[in-house]
């Protein structure tokens, strides 16, 4: 069965939106000022900041007022406690089940925020499995980790797909591997002249329902 290997956040889950309702409460609970949700936001980049670095910055800046467990706490779970999967990409994750695709989840992050997610959202009853950068001790869009999510499900990476919203950990991934990808815009234009998708497509579902008509169209 073809393999199809899906980013996790800001491709299945909109991590962003989670985290910024979070920081909106975590500011609120503790009686920061609310503007502050413009520096949390740029701080965490999208969760390419290192969890660490956060806390540092964090410390640094509200260690008078809120306790270090808090910032743990709220690094740990305030987000993944709060993503959701969308009903069009649940449907079409389905349907790539149903064409005969192995999906697996193939995400960056810490083994106990992105399970977290995946559970919380039902992605576990979805897709075949997953492999998170912290277990495998490798990072997309290092070749390994890619290896390991095939090696996970029992498939190869022949005639492989790579689905994701990031042009540097998921696009130049598989074109390491050299699997077609598709890119998950988020509106976004696409910047990079060294390189590109095979496909792209404005949202995960989009994507998701590229693969499968390529794939049959390519019987």
């Amino acid at each position: 069965m073809p393999l199809l290997m899906l980013d996790l956040d800001n491709t299945l889950v909109d991590r962003d939106a989670a985290f910024r309702e979070a920081v909106t409460d975590f500011l609120t609970a503790h009686g920061l000022p609310p503007d502050d949700l413009v520096w949390l936001m740029s701080v965490d980049a999208s969760g390419h900041t290192p969890r660490q670095a956060v806390a540092e910055a964090m410390t640094e800046r509200y260690g008078g007022t809120v306790t270090g467990d808090a910032v743990r706490t709220f690094l740990d779970r305030g987000a993944a406690d709060r993503v959701t999967l969308p009903e069009p990409t649940r449907d079409a994750l389905a349907k790539a089940v149903v064409a005969g695709c192995t999906c697996v989840i193939v995400t960056n992050g810490r083994v106990v925020q992105q399970e977290l997610k995946i559970r919380h959202t039902g992605l576990d009853a979805l897709v075949h499995g997953w492999v998170i950068s912290e277990s495998a001790g490798h990072k997309k869009p290092a070749p390994e980790i890619f290896r390991a999510a095939a090696a996970e499900v029992g498939a190869t990476l022949q005639s492989s797909w790579v689905v994701g919203d990031s042009a540097h950990a998921d696009i130049r991934g598989a074109t390491g591997i050299d699997a077609h990808s598709v890119w998950v815009s988020n509106g976004r234009p696409w910047t990079e002249p060294t390189f590109r998708p095979t496909h792209i497509a404005v949202d995960a579902s989009s994507a998701i329902h590229h693969v499968v008509d390529a794939r049959r169209t390519a019987r």
